[in-house]
Parts: structure tokens; C-alpha cells; sequence
């Protein structure tokens, strides 16, 4: 017989603003303890240094997250010119420094060639794994790594405002697993001036947008009481970006128990990736095809 977990099995996401100086990880343990989840983890991570939208799924929720990571996410963030870094930025060692400073007009043109489908080299203090170990536990070890160039869609990306000659500000929109940080890097490169983040803010990501979370600080004042509870998203928000498609009563008794279900799909393509529900409430995501959904995932709502 299977281990009972510890907590309430609450479903469903909690937008928080996450400060600069705390991990993702210990924001997902903070909100787990304050609503006394059973279930809890987050959909992509930030720098420690970082602010801005964290979206912490509860329970079966944790089942939408790989769908949140394909999302389309914002970011601000500034870039001190001038100055390279061990880690890419301000937490880093200034490793090198260069008294040149490019225009505004040399700095616009230089961001069209990070704009579409670039390949980008991740920071050598990152999560990338690397014949097993973390790339961050190799550099502080001191050793450097050859990282493989990792393919990125970037959306946007435009100067906001140039506060001196040191800095720019940047609005950047991308897909999954960019790094910030490895723009910063390469922009400094490719304009002869070196660069490296000095803050980075999240402003959305999918359908969460950081103006809508809480602070740590209002989540410990709030922490065990039903105006916390308030908060929590439903589960279906997660899955903003796919199509629901409607399962027939039948349909949606095959696809709780793991099986292809018959949807109501109109205009909807095979293969497309969707979602099943029954009375607004998610059922299973999967793949659509001939008229059934095709479970990858089921909700256990009971």
C-alpha cells in the first residue's frame, strides 16, 4: 500500500512575484508550507538574482507545468556594457573590462541578429547537465566547460531606454529555455564592448503575469487561512494556450481511466495537442486524432 502524503490535496496554481536573493525552490517550499500542500513545484525556474512571475502549480496541477515551461515568456532586463562576468552577471567576478561604448543606433542594430530562431550557448554557471553533474557544480569548481549552442525562438527583443553609457534596458519576449543571461553575454560580444545582465525581471509567462502575484510577504501573512486559499487559480488556466475540446459523457469515462475518449473537436487538427473537459472541468491532455482525444494526462479531481 502506497504512502499517504502529509497536507491537503489542493489543485491548482498560485501566481507569486518572486524577490531578488531567494532560489525558486525555496518560493515553491514557502507557498507548499503556507497552504499546506501536499504537491507543489514551478513552472521554469529564475536566477536567484532574478524577479518577477513565478507560477507554482499545486497538485494535479504539476501536470500542466510542461506546458507552461512551451510558453512564450516576457523579460526586462538591463545590461551593464563594459564588463564581463564568471557568471554572466552582477553576482558574478568581473573577469574582463573594455572602455569602449556603442551607440544607441550600433546597439539596435546589433539586437537584430538575436531576433528569430538563434542558437545560443547556455552560461557556464547554469542548470545544464553535463555527463551527469550540473554545469554550475563544474564552475565552481573552477573548470570550464564547452557547452553545446541550444537552438531558441526569441520573439522580441528591443531597447526600452539607455539610462547612461554604461547601461540599456531591454524587453525581450522568448520561447523555452533561453537564458537571459547568455543574451547579455553575446550582445556585449558581438558589439566589441563586453556585457552581462545587472537585474532581470519576468514580467509574464503564458498566461501568469507577475502583477497579479503575491509577494513572500503577503503569502506569510496569509499563510494557513482560507483568503490564501482565494488566490489559487484554477488548474484549467494552465492550459490557457491549448484548445479545450468538450468530452461526450462516455467519452470522458474512457479518459479517466487512461483511455482515448470521444471530444466534440470542430475544426481542430490531428495531432493537435488539447485538452478534454466535462462541464469546464479538465479531464486529460493529450493528443487529438479522429475524433478522440488520446490521454497523456489525467486529472485525478476526486
Amino acid at each position: 500500500m502506497g504512502r499517504k502524503r502529509k497536507g491537503r490535496a489542493i489543485s491548482g496554481w498560485l501566481v507569486v512575484d518572486k524577490p531578488a536573493g531567494v532560489t525558486s525552490t525555496a518560493v515553491v517550499n514557502k507557498v507548499r508550507w503556507a497552504l499546506q500542500a501536499q504537491k507543489a513545484g514551478h513552472a521554469g525556474t529564475l536566477d536567484p538574482a532574478a524577479t518577477g512571475v513565478l507560477a507554482v502549480a499545486l497538485g494535479e496541477a504539476t501536470k500542466t507545468v510542461p506546458y507552461i515551461t512551451d510558453a512564450l515568456k516576457a523579460y526586462r532586463f538591463r545590461v551593464r556594457l563594459g564588463q564581463s562576468t564568471t557568471t554572466d552577471d552582477a553576482e558574478g567576478e568581473v573577469i574582463e573590462t573594455s572602455d569602449l561604448r556603442p551607440t544607441d543606433a550600433e546597439i539596435d542594430a546589433a539586437l537584430a541578429a538575436f531576433r528569430g530562431e538563434i542558437m545560443q550557448v547556455p552560461p557556464q554557471f547554469s542548470a545544464v547537465k553535463v555527463e551527469g553533474e550540473r554545469a554550475y557544480d563544474i564552475a565552481r569548481a573552477g573548470d570550464e566547460m564547452d557547452l553545446a549552442a541550444r537552438p531558441l525562438w526569441v520573439e522580441k527583443l528591443e531597447i526600452v531606454v539607455r539610462p547612461d553609457a554604461d547601461h540599456v534596458d531591454l524587453d525581450m519576449v522568448c520561447g523555452k529555455g533561453g537564458y537571459v543571461r547568455s543574451i547579455a553575454r553575446d550582445l556585449g560580444a558581438s558589439l566589441g564592448c563586453l556585457g552581462h545582465v545587472a537585474w532581470l525581471r519576468r514580467e509574464w509567462s503564458g498566461p501568469f503575469d507577475a502583477e497579479d502575484g503575491l509577494s513572500l510577504e503577503q503569502i506569510d501573512a496569509l499563510a494557513h487561512s482560507p483568503e490564501l486559499d482565494s488566490h489559487i487559480l484554477p488548474l484549467e488556466v494552465g492550459l490557457a494556450d491549448l484548445p479545450e475540446l468538450p468530452a461526450t459523457p462516455d467519452g470522458a469515462a474512457r479518459l479517466r481511466n487512461g483511455n482515448p475518449g470521444m471530444v466534440l473537436a470542430a475544426g481542430v487538427e490531428y495531432g493537435t495537442a488539447a485538452w478534454a473537459s466535462l462541464d469546464g472541468k479538465a479531464i486529460a491532455v493529450g493528443r487529438y486524432k479522429a475524433g478522440e482525444l488520446h490521454p497523456s494526462r489525467v486529472f485525478n479531481r476526486d
